[in-house]
């Protein structure tokens, strides 16, 4: 509700600057053209992620996770940190957030294990893991069009090692601060004696297991993941995997489709937000953004960059720090310093990232509790490391 009212104020805000015209009509007819394709994938990706988690297949898997970590807490988290990373990287960082945070909660306590550094991860590799595909992150969406639309090969090809790098990082961190608590054993119970349970909003409920759907759903799933990759415009298959779904369930599960599966608030944000920072870069709010990015191409121009996108996510969103440092990033190896610092940078503040809010959410429904305070005392230490670390596995690229 919360994001709601701030995308409303955002929207009107836009409203009147094109009506002042402040923001010139041809503006706003270039940003509708560059944003609207992506705001559709946006909401046809939450529809399906929203329905494969209530199909189950985010709870089925990581209940096979925990089986096969045999009774070793490390080797389960390892397993749930590579279904964050793989989570984040084909589905998007607030899939990832909202739909396996509750998942990883509810079988980590399943476990008998603390929560805490399963959840950690998650959020952090949410952020972090958001490097490697366009899909992956709303910022890689925009950082694509202004590349020219480079292929996801293209954009893999650049991002990989700050990837790599990204994600190893955060899990390093937390293998050393939480290895007392990575070192106890759980009790392994078999798969088919697990009760299923099923996320919800409110944490976890019993629910019986619907074969069909699961199955369903999973086809769905293996199919979108490649298509998301081969080029064509992503909208396309996330859209058509959206309305198979939709079919299936008002066949099999019609009380599933509602009108709340579609993520009203974030697409009255996102669209609110966009005009907002259209109107400011008009402006020439993006020329004191670039007075303190720099210009170059070195390792320390390239720190800066992804410094300044780090630190203007932390103060103020990772969104509207993209979109006011966008021009100053005119080449690839720019381009990728700034989504460092937008993407990894995050993991400060609480509304560093629309990700780490929807997370902390998810916890305190289910009643696992972390302060802000730790969170960023944690954050101070695997922001600038990762960014930094990051950044030197792209200049290492070359």
């Amino acid at each position: 509700m919360r994001l709601a009212i701030i995308g409303a104020a955002l929207l009107a805000g836009g409203a009147v600057a094109v009506v002042t015209g402040t923001l010139p009509l041809a503006d706003l007819a270039a940003l509708i053209d560059r944003v609207a394709p992506i705001l559709l994938f946006v909401v046809a990706m939450t529809v399906v992620t929203e329905l494969a988690s209530e199909a189950g297949v985010f709870l089925w898997t990581a209940r096979r996770l925990r089986h096969w970590g045999r009774g070793h807490s490390d080797v389960l988290w390892l397993f749930l940190a590579v279904f964050a990373t793989l989570s984040t990287i084909f589905l998007s960082l607030d899939t990832t957030a909202v739909l396996l945070t509750p998942v990883v909660v509810s079988v980590t306590r399943q476990a008998g294990l603390p929560p805490l550094p399963f959840a950690l991860t998650t959020v952090w590799l949410a952020n972090t893991a958001s490097l490697l595909l366009p899909i992956s992150n709303l910022t890689n969406l925009l950082a694509q069009h202004s590349l020219g639309g480079i292929s996801p090969a293209g954009f893999a090809a650049l991002m990989w090692g700050p990837s790599l790098t990204a994600i190893l990082v955060p899990l390093v961190f937390v293998g050393i601060v939480f290895r007392r608590d990575l070192r106890k054993r759980y009790s392994r119970i078999p798969v088919g004696r697990i009760r299923p349970y099923q996320a919800t909003e409110g944490g976890s409920r019993p629910a019986a297991t619907d074969r069909v759907l699961l199955g369903t759903t999973a086809v769905v799933l293996a199919l979108l993941l490649p298509a998301l990759v081969s080029g064509v415009p992503v909208w396309i298959p996330t859209v058509t995997a959206a309305v198979v779904l939709a079919v299936v369930f008002a066949l099999r599960r019609p009380r599933t489709l509602k009108v709340s599966l579609v993520p009203w608030s974030l697409l009255l944000f996102a669209s609110g937000l966009f005009l907002v920072m259209e109107t400011t870069r008009h402006l020439g709010a993006s020329v004191l953004v670039g007075q303190l990015a720099g210009q170059g191409q070195g390792f320390l121009d390239l720190v800066r960059l992804a410094a300044t996108g780090a630190a203007g996510s932390n103060l103020l969103n990772n969104l509207p720090a993209y979109l006011l440092a966008e021009p100053v990033a005119q080449t690839p190896q720019r381009m990728a310093a700034l989504l460092i610092g937008v993407n990894a940078g995050p993991l400060i503040t609480p509304w560093a990232s629309l990700a780490t809010l929807l997370w902390h959410d998810r916890l305190v429904r289910m009643n696992v509790l972390i302060t802000w305070k730790g969170y960023a005392l944690f954050g101070l230490i695997v922001a600038p490391v990762t960014v930094i670390a990051a950044v030197l596995a792209l200049a290492a690229a070359g």
